[in-house]
């Protein structure tokens, strides 16, 4: 009897994986919008797109969630001066 299961379905921590990279784009979005200037709010929007699309074709997971720690840190970073800005 064969799987059910796609041979090209991915892993449960690859998953979870993708689903941390999704919340930290969202997130990054979230202190962008509260950007006032807009000439500034769209750069860090296209320079987050970039970097997004930089990354999508890695596979190693251990790249991965180093990405997502330096995302995370750069994160932090951006949400530390939006709110001095304020």
């Amino acid at each position: 009897m064969a799987s059910k299961i796609p041979t090209n379905a991915m892993s449960l921590k690859r998953f979870l994986l993708r689903q941390e990279v999704i919340r930290l784009y969202r997130d990054v979005f979230k202190v962008i919008q509260s950007v006032e200037d807009p000439s500034q709010k769209q750069d860090l929007a296209s320079w987050t797109r970039e970097e997004f699309k930089r990354n999508k074709q890695q596979q190693d997971e251990a790249t991965i969630k180093v990405l997502v720690m330096q995302g995370r840190q750069t994160l932090h970073e951006m949400q530390q001066a939006v709110d001095m800005a304020r």
